[in-house]
């Protein structure tokens, strides 16, 4: 049949590219002594392209792919004395510090490609190309709320509309970075484009714009995160921003709507996901709990919660809290969206076989002492996993599940023989995001009377469940006060500033481990656990809204506060 003939042959295209792969990176470091790179998955940089002609680039069989400050990075395809002494000149004359790498044909092709788009950003005058770190510091200077975004936006109106887009995508950049924002959203409309920022997992509007402007940004955005200019299909890139000594990567989805390409640029900055286990908002009876447990050498630590919910940011406050050059830690990850000094990351690649499952088979095989899953999705990896944590090693994964008791069930509708997770499962945690009240803004309230019912319920809980309320900085006497959210400049005007989180746990006890065979019901799971003292995630909320940490409307809006 065709279809297998070219099915055949595309394997056979893949088999060879990857030998080329092979043979490029031993003859770089064997003959050469230069480093080898597969451009195949990197940024092209459209600025370092300029420095040299496509037409001597073709003809040198060179590609400049990397333009950093002084430092330009320049892939070769047979790197002579003569070809990079003759290029180390050129450069040096343009005041540019060159470094060579070794690459394959298809690489530079790949680079070569990116001329034709350059010269029709050129033509459609879209101005420069690049995004400075120092530009957006200096423009962030000036930003505050996203009132001032708006403002900047509104006084890059007049002058030449070249520079008004560069300046257009800088100010939005910027504000977006400086505020915290996590997403910025730009969508067509009929006759006009939305811009939106979210700020603690929450969309604000910003402003609206012509849609002139938005075909223009759309290119320029385009251009910079490697997408093709031409289509008008669906469409992931990336580009980078080198902000001091972080780099901060955007991740760009366009989807095409039915006015235009929906755009949704994902900021990725390194500081956001730097949160210290201790300031993730933990109780101090479950920190002490879970420090206990990520230091064993083995077992398995899995955190639920939905998309959003902070999943990943507490499995690297995990690994960053266990992290030791003395061990080895290995992740998984789909993508891998913050770079972890010392630990081995590693990325699925589902259109070449490589997956959560293939991933986890390869780094056992590096001997690690931990690993960390992005996900387990189905019954081959969870079997591996609980293999893996009971054959002395730590693993630390997420789990689709609404709650800490609703582990052992999905894990049992995987396949997982109940039997053998008795000793592999360590720990089950769930988890929300609740936005924390702006400290400055903040006002006292007394409750109405649905609130306060739900409060003295959720309160006497605590109590029969033999956990005493004054652990938790409040007096089971005193009459109920909460607090409100009312905006200020210092909080964008939402009342609330930062995000926190809820937590419930459920440890494999003795008492877990006699019911986990029966292959338990959520609700017999919750009741045998009431006995650790760890609050559920209700409890938990309500303890963060009598501390004035959040509002009851925040807790409500992510638990259930009514049903256990």
């Amino acid at each position: 049949m065709p279809f297998d003939d070219e099915k055949q042959k595309k394997q056979l295209d893949d088999l060879h590219k990857e030998e080329e792969e092979q043979l490029v990176a031993v003859l770089a470091e064997s003959k050469y002594k230069l480093p080898y790179i597969d451009l195949s998955r990197l940024g092209v940089d459209n600025e370092a392209l300029r420095m040299i002609s496509e037409k001597d680039a073709r003809e040198l069989k060179i590609a400049p792919f990397k333009l950093f400050g002084k430092n330009i990075f320049i892939a070769v395809r047979s790197p002579s004395d003569d070809l990079l002494a003759k290029l180390k000149d050129q450069m040096e004359r343009e005041n540019l510090i060159p470094t060579f790498y070794m690459v394959s044909l298809a690489s530079l092709e790949k680079v070569w490609d990116r001329y034709n788009e350059l010269s029709m950003a050129e033509n459609s005058k879209i101005g420069g190309l690049d995004i400075s770190g120092e530009v957006l510091r200096e423009t962030a200077k000036d930003i505050q709320t996203i009132e001032d975004i708006k403002k900047l936006i509104d006084s890059t109106n007049e002058g030449n509309p070249i520079h008004k887009i560069s300046r257009m995508l800088e100010i939005i950049l910027a504000g977006a970075i400086s505020i915290k924002a996590s997403d910025i959203h730009i969508e067509p409309e009929q006759d006009r484009s939305r811009l939106r920022l979210r700020l603690d997992g929450v969309l604000h509007d910003v402003m609206f714009f012509e849609m002139s402007i938005y075909h223009l940004l759309n290119s320029r955005i385009k251009l910079l995160s490697g997408m093709k200019l031409t289509d008008k299909i669906a469409q992931d890139g990336r580009f980078s921003i080198m902000e001091e000594k972080e780099e901060i990567s955007i991740r760009t989805s366009l989807i095409p709507g039915a006015y235009g390409e929906s755009i949704v640029m994902r900021i990725l900055d390194p500081k956001s996901i730097q949160v210290k286990l201790e300031d993730m908002g933990i109780d101090p009876f479950l920190f002490s709990i879970i420090e206990q447990e990520i230091a064993k050498p083995n077992g398995m630590i899995l955190v639920t919660g939905p998309t959003g919910s902070g999943k990943t940011t507490t499995l690297y406050a995990f690994l960053r809290k266990i992290y030791s050059p003395e061990i080895k830690i290995i992740t998984i990850e789909d993508p891998i969206e913050y770079h972890l000094g010392g630990i081995t990351q590693t990325q699925t690649d589902n259109e070449k076989g490589y997956t959560f499952l293939e991933g986890l088979r390869s780094a056992l095989r590096q001997d690690p002492d931990v690993v960390m899953i992005g996900e387990i999705r189905d019954s081959e990896t969870a079997k591996i996993a609980i293999e893996s944590a009971l054959t002395g090693h730590m693993v630390f994964s997420t789990l689709h599940t609404n709650n800490a008791a609703g582990v052992i069930p999905r894990l049992i509708d995987l396949d997982a023989n109940p039997k053998i997770m008795v000793s592999a499962l360590s720990l089950s945690i769930a988890q929300r995001l609740v936005r924390k009240l702006c400290a400055s803004c903040k006002v006292e309230k007394t409750p109405n009377e649905k609130e306060e019912s739900t409060i003295k319920m959720i309160m006497g809980g605590i109590k029969e469940e033999g956990k005493n309320l004054s652990n938790y900085n409040i007096n089971p006497d005193a009459p109920i006060k909460l607090f409100s959210p009312v905006g200020c400049e210092k909080c964008n005007k939402t009342g609330y500033k930062g995000r926190i989180g809820v937590f419930e746990a459920i440890k494999t006890d003795e008492a877990i481990e006699k019911i986990m065979p029966l292959n338990p019901s959520e609700r017999e799971i919750k009741k045998v656990a009431k006995t650790q003292g760890i609050l559920s995630m209700r409890q938990d909320g309500i303890v963060k809204i009598l501390n004035g940490i959040t509002s009851f409307e925040e807790v409500q809006s992510v638990v259930d506060l009514l049903e256990e």
